[in-house]
């Protein structure tokens, strides 16, 4: 394991809801959530020299805790920015067998094949491309390059970003020759509308059958907890754009929560407003993360 020499540090996010709410639906077998992180113990897995953020200890028992009271059978942990491109503590809980985990990882650009290889058979079935932290990662220059690699192991790339503030990199985005998945909606604000450039340079990229949708973190969006009911118009249009190339994360545990700890079981009660229809639901749920994350 690659570790940084550094002294442990205080947490500087508080840590998710411990008492998640059962959700007033119950989700339908093989439901995935597609998007949540893993901390700690921070004496074996220390954070990046320039961490932009400390996380108390979230540890896979406890992520495992929440999603059996959700009702998901499989999940999926992403990278997070604070451990750069050392994935030992994601890797250790995929490895675990304590859950039906896939993975997102961060590399570098020149990782080996060896890496890659051994990163696959633990599960990992994408890269995550960071650009809207405060702590360096893989550039949007550097996805091309990547690309044809991550392709020929059937991975996708994941990217962070905030639309509005690249409204040109949708250009380069589009002629990926990868699946793509956009997390967060893009980072577009519900205030600005549903009309906002940011937004529908996300719906143009989805009209692209390699592009891919994450409905996850509505406090991205909007201050309107718990529910955010700002948000649906957003989540729907983004189905009604690609319903077969949509999937739901919590966040778990919500480091970017910005003081709006939510409860994950409101998270998965919003999915009743934002996916009306049960059948559509089922898709988001499981079959379209069963084809994207090889379960």
């Amino acid at each position: 394991m690659t570790s940084f020499a550094a002294p442990l540090r205080s947490p500087t996010i508080p840590g998710p809801d411990p008492d998640t709410s059962a959700p007033k639906f119950k989700l339908p077998p093989g439901a995935c959530d597609c998007h949540a992180h893993v901390f700690g113990p921070q004496q074996r897995f220390p954070y990046a020299p320039n961490a932009g953020y400390i996380a108390p200890d979230a540890l896979p028992a406890d992520y495992v805790r929440m999603l059996r009271t959700l009702g998901c059978e499989r999940a999926v942990l992403v990278q997070p920015s604070v451990y750069a491109t050392d994935n030992s503590a994601m890797l250790e809980a995929m490895c675990s067998g304590v859950f039906a985990f896939r993975g997102v990882a961060v590399v570098n650009e020149d990782i080996n094949d060896r890496e890659l290889e051994h990163m696959h058979r633990a599960g990992v079935r994408g890269v995550r491309i960071n650009l809207a932290s405060a702590t360096p990662g893989l550039t949007l220059e550097q996805a091309p390059r990547l690309a044809p690699r991550l392709k020929a192991l059937g991975w996708h790339l994941q990217f962070f970003m905030d639309l509005k503030m690249l409204p040109d990199a949708a250009a380069l985005l589009s002629k990926l020759d990868i699946d793509i998945v956009i997390d967060h909606f893009g980072r577009v604000r519900a205030d600005d509308g549903l009309t906002a450039p940011p937004f529908q340079i996300l719906l143009a990229l989805l009209s692209q059958d390699n592009c891919w949708a994450k409905l996850i973190g509505p406090y991205f969006l909007s201050d309107r907890k718990p529910r955010f009911p700002d948000v649906t118009p957003f989540a729907r249009a983004v189905v009604a754009a690609a319903p077969e190339r949509v999937v739901w994360g919590t966040d778990w545990p919500h480091p970017s929560s910005h003081g709006m700890m939510p409860n994950d079981g409101d998270l998965a009660d919003m999915l009743l407003d934002w996916i009306p229809d049960e059948a559509q639901r089922r898709k988001v749920l499981v079959s379209n993360p069963a084809r994207l994350y090889d379960f």
